[in-house]
């Protein structure tokens, strides 16, 4: 998604005591920064934060990693973050964001953070054959991911386009996963706990296009 620069985004996330610029330097110690041991979840690409910040005010007892590259994005998401968390009059400490490039992750995760689940929401579907290898949900992402979620942790994805989900299925096959659930009409055969709609999934569906999702669990090798 596009959207146009915003010169408010980058002083209030300075500002912000949930947005972090250096990644890297918690490489291997996330637990650390959330001061607490509880499950750490990620989310590639959180755009607007619609989605994140519902997720994480409902559940105090996981941490949250949250990535996007733009800045705009995450000064939108930062608002969206202290929207939800006022309305339920607590402190965000169980959410982050921070700005990276998702290509480059093993820069600021490995196996000592023990990444439970990830979350993947309508990612770019990069249609042409030579940029395929873009795809968050690629092979060669995949195999990157496996460096730190845990053995039987868990991918939830969704999208609305037909090609990328059925190329991903292959992918995750490829990479060592086993697709523990899917559907091709989330809205009509919803395999969560709980689906939280994102603004993209509004869009769409609006439009009469089934949200494509899966649940993915990386196997032992």
């Amino acid at each position: 998604m596009r959207i146009r620069y915003k010169k408010w985004a980058r002083p209030e996330l300075e500002a912000s005591s949930f947005y972090i610029d250096n990644p890297e330097d918690f490489k291997g110690k996330w637990h650390d920064y959330f001061k607490n041991e509880n499950p750490i979840h990620l989310e590639l690409g959180c755009g607007k934060g619609q989605f994140i910040s519902k997720l994480a005010v409902e559940n105090k007892n996981i941490n949250y990693i949250a990535i996007d590259l733009i800045d705009a994005m995450l000064g939108l998401a930062k608002r969206n973050v202290e929207k939800e968390y006022n309305e339920k009059n607590i402190e965000p400490k169980n959410i982050v964001l921070t700005r990276f490039d998702i290509e480059r992750i093993l820069l600021m995760l490995d196996k000592n953070d023990k990444i439970e689940r990830i979350y993947i929401n309508f990612c770019n579907p990069w249609p042409k054959g030579k940029h395929r290898k873009k795809r968050l949900t690629h092979t060669r992402q995949l195999e990157k991911y496996r460096e730190f979620l845990v053995d039987n942790g868990k991918i939830y994805f969704k999208t609305d386009d037909d090609d990328l989900f059925n190329s991903s299925l292959t992918y995750f096959e490829e990479s060592g996963f086993k697709i523990e659930k899917k559907t091709y009409d989330l809205h009509s055969e919803n395999i969560f706990e709980k689906n939280i709609e994102t603004e993209h999934e509004k869009m769409f569906s609006e439009q009469g296009i089934k949200i494509k999702a899966l649940i993915a669990q990386k196997l032992q090798r």
